[in-house]
């Protein structure tokens, strides 16, 4: 497969950041100097701020590298896919003493992480939602600890959006993903949270805003 990304820049640090989470979804790009030519293959280039002026492409990513690469590798995989936006965006939470969560776009994981607090939880969702464009995003809660459950469902459904739709999700199976969980680098709240996320779940039905 060609690749469709490529790092443009000679800084150290954002091509550390860049490669090791293009590498984490295992995405396949090509390293530039910006001064290269850009293989006719490639659909989205990323670079720094201070290279940018280097670049002749239809579709440059700027990077600060004082960032996390999170948002900036998500942007540019929406683009090598030739998409203005994702159709589907899910978010599925693992709820319980620490928070699993997990966001696909389109059937792809995008972002995973683990959350300490109720409060850390509904910021992470809707920093998500926010910076994850889409069609239809929905957001799915497991219902292993229903004190939890509740509480989150109960605060998310004041702070979404009307058009965002909510499941409660049936967590029986997901713990034998523990084992899984343990030869990778997700904690078993976050195969949880991916596990959630691609179950169909029981609508949830939000509250009229007044």
């Amino acid at each position: 497969m060609k690749a469709k990304i490529a790092v443009a820049t000679v800084s150290g640090k954002a091509y550390y950041k860049l490669v090791n989470e293009l590498k984490r979804r295992d995405a396949p790009f090509l390293s530039l100097t910006p001064r290269d030519p850009v293989p006719p293959s490639v659909k989205v280039v990323i670079t720094t701020g201070k290279e940018r002026h280097l670049i002749t492409h239809p579709n440059v990513l700027i990077f600060n590298e004082e960032k996390d690469p999170t948002t900036v590798v998500n942007e540019a995989l929406r683009l090598a896919e030739g998409k203005k936006n994702y159709e589907k965006v899910i978010i599925g939470v693992d709820p319980g003493e620490t928070f699993g969560l997990a966001v696909l776009g389109d059937g792809n994981v995008l972002e995973t992480v683990t959350c300490s607090s109720l409060k850390e939880t509904m910021n992470t969702i809707m920093n998500f939602l926010n910076r994850t464009p889409a069609t239809t995003s929905v957001v799915k809660i497991g219902n292993g600890t229903p004190a939890y459950t509740k509480q989150l469902l109960n605060l998310l459904d004041e702070a979404l959006p009307e058009e965002t739709a909510m499941e409660v999700v049936s967590e029986a199976g997901t713990s034998r993903f523990e084992s899984e969980a343990t030869h990778r680098r997700e904690g078993k709240d976050v195969m949880s949270a991916i596990k959630i996320a691609e179950r169909r779940g029981n609508i949830f039905h939000r509250k009229r805003k007044q």
